[in-house]
């Protein structure tokens, strides 16, 4: 049976109790599928006598353990990518692999996925179809089955998978646990067997949403080998809080999900405060990455194979890689030109709300309903998945309660690239209401060395018009706060104005963190009499947004209602009444 959904103990428990207890779950779980290569009981627990003789030393995965799909190398260990002929022993680990191991985690081998990282069912491997720990009638997910099955029958504590089309999403929705697929080329794909280079990227699978950006934030790195690789910005992998007024665009889902899909995906979209929006122009990507030029990018990364030992690949597999054979270069400008709108309505989309949510996946197969329509339900699995990559998107799948027939659903919040640190507490927020016995949420990041604290009052808060121009520069939210009493608050048409007086009020705004670098870029945005000054907080001073007292001449006095959400309530009230 799957474990329950509690928070990790690993460094009070030590390495040696944690791989003792990893090994004592793989034994009961019984699942030979799981695995390519897994390192011997003996070699585990010498690992883990060795960090455990070491202590923490500061390193923040210390005594974790974990499992790494066999498409990403790991020293010593042999990488398949799902082929046995296909092997080959790698002399050292990828960097994603050794900055784990750096900063103290316990590797104990190489897992199962759908061969070259080419499905989203978990079944297409010579090496056997790992068991869905909730019922082995269904498929586990893919490609990178073996991560999420090992995760979600509490093996280890977290693992590393890939993301091509959904490979990072789906296997956690299938499993009960958390998929985390960074922004692509966030962690190095250097010594990774590529899917489609220009999309891929590793991701995490964890059992809490906060685990996956922990082991993130250790990953991230940029690899001037990696041609993909990006620097990221300092603030992406920093935890946000959720803010109360955070908005988030859902879709019509009915006719694409099981019923039982769409009544849990509606129960998480009533946490939020929510705008609907059409997913066409995102399905219609979705549907070009296995039927479009990223087909023939698969073809490519397996060129060598398919032209010259195609018979070593699985049927499916070689199947859909050959198809790439015969695809046209004009047909491909036609998916780009798709692409880049596909980008665009994207962005606009995010400019208005926080994260988009959608299914995780539409349904759940059997092995059964697969084996009679291989292709046809694998497509359908990567509805909601397959277009995230394509647009340089963030997600977090989480998960969102369970199906009549006892077969858990997933969720995934998605954002724009190098947003994982604010989507964090949206999918933290998610997973908590549908799990019981999680450890208390983690607060948000405190303040970086490289960022300042904006105490915003009007427009700017979250889920009022102006917040974007906040979180596009890479602010996230800290807190609700209130201002000594000793400033006036006016109404200037669309946005606030607020200016200390000697008969002044407490005035409620937010407190979000924003890069220094970002402070002039905003402040350019914002049109006189209003500017930036020092705000006395009631605990402490903070830089805000104040306005200049002589443009507030003429302009309505609403400090009695306390802040500028309570003056829109009741204004709307006021014009509707």
């Amino acid at each position: 049976m799957p474990v329950s959904q509690d928070a990790l103990q690993t460094v009070t428990r030590g390495p040696l109790a944690a791989a003792n207890a990893a090994l004592a779950a793989d034994r009961a779980t019984a699942d030979p599928a799981i695995w390519i290569t897994r390192r011997s009981d003996e070699e585990i627990l010498a690992l883990a006598q060795v960090l455990e003789d070491e202590g923490p030393r500061g390193r923040s995965l210390w005594g974790l353990t974990c499992v790494i799909k066999d498409n990403i190398d790991v020293a010593g260990l042999p990488t398949t990518a799902g082929c046995p002929e296909f092997s080959y022993l790698p002399s050292a680990s990828a960097p994603a692999v050794q900055s784990l191991i750096d900063a103290g985690a316990l590797v104990l081998g190489k897992v199962n996925l759908d061969q070259f990282a080419t499905g989203l069912v978990g079944v297409r491997s010579p090496y056997g179809v790992p068991r869905n720990v909730f019922n082995a009638a269904y498929v586990p997910g893919g490609s990178s089955s073996g991560s999420a099955v090992a995760v979600a029958a509490g093996i280890v504590d977290f693992a590393l998978g890939t993301d091509t089309a959904g490979s990072g999403r789906v296997p956690a929705g299938f499993g009960n646990i958390v998929g985390l697929k960074p922004t692509i080329g966030s962690v190095p794909a250097t010594r990774m067997v590529p899917a489609c280079r220009s999309i891929d990227t590793i991701s995490v699978f964890a059992r809490t949403v906060d685990t996956a950006l922990a082991v993130q934030r250790v990953i991230a790195a940029y690899d001037p080998a990696d041609p993909y690789s990006r620097r990221m910005p300092s603030s992406a992998l920093r935890r946000g809080s959720l803010p109360d007024g955070a908005r988030i665009a859902v879709a019509d889902v009915g006719p694409l999900c099981d019923d039982h899909v769409t009544h849990l995906y509606q129960r998480a979209s009533a946490l939020f405060m929510t705008e609907t929006v059409d997913l066409a122009p995102f399905l219609t990507i979705a549907r070009l990455l296995y039927d479009g030029p990223w087909v023939a990018e698969r073809t490519s990364a397996l060129r060598e194979v398919v032209t010259a030992r195609p018979e070593i690949m699985h049927p499916v597999t070689r199947a859909i890689v050959e198809a790439g054979l015969t695809r046209k270069t004009v047909d491909a400008f036609d998916a780009f030109h798709q692409l880049a709108q596909a980008r665009r309505i994207a962005a606009d989309l995010f400019a208005r709300c926080d994260a988009l949510l959608v299914p995780t996946a539409p349904f759940c197969p059997t092995l059964a309903e697969l084996e009679a329509d291989p292709i046809g339900s694998n497509s359908r699995l990567g509805t909601f998945t397959n277009f995230v990559n394509l647009c340089d998107l963030a997600a977090i799948a989480v998960p969102a309660g369970f199906g009549p027939d006892g077969m858990p659903v997933g969720v995934t919040v998605i954002g724009p690239a190098w947003s994982e640190g604010r989507l964090a507490a949206i999918a933290d927020h998610i997973h908590r209401g549908f799990t019981a016995g999680l450890e208390p949420a983690a607060p948000a990041d405190p303040l970086g060395a490289d960022e300042t604290a904006l105490f915003c009052i009007g427009a700017h808060m979250s889920g009022l018009p102006l917040n974007t121009q906040i979180t596009s520069l890479g602010g996230r939210f800290l807190r609700v706060a209130r201002t000594q009493p000793c400033y006036r608050l006016h109404a200037m048409g669309n946005r606030p104005g607020m200016a200390r007086a000697t008969s002044g009020a407490s005035i409620v705004g937010e407190v979000w963190a924003l890069p220094t670098a970002a402070i002039g870029a905003l402040l350019a945005m914002v049109p006189p009499p209003l500017g930036f000054g020092q705000v006395a907080l009631e605990d402490g001073p903070c830089l805000g947004f104040v306005a200049e007292t002589q443009g507030l001449e003429g302009t309505r006095d609403i400090t009695a209602f306390g802040g500028w959400r309570a003056w829109l309530d009741a204004r709307d009230q006021e014009t509707t009444a």
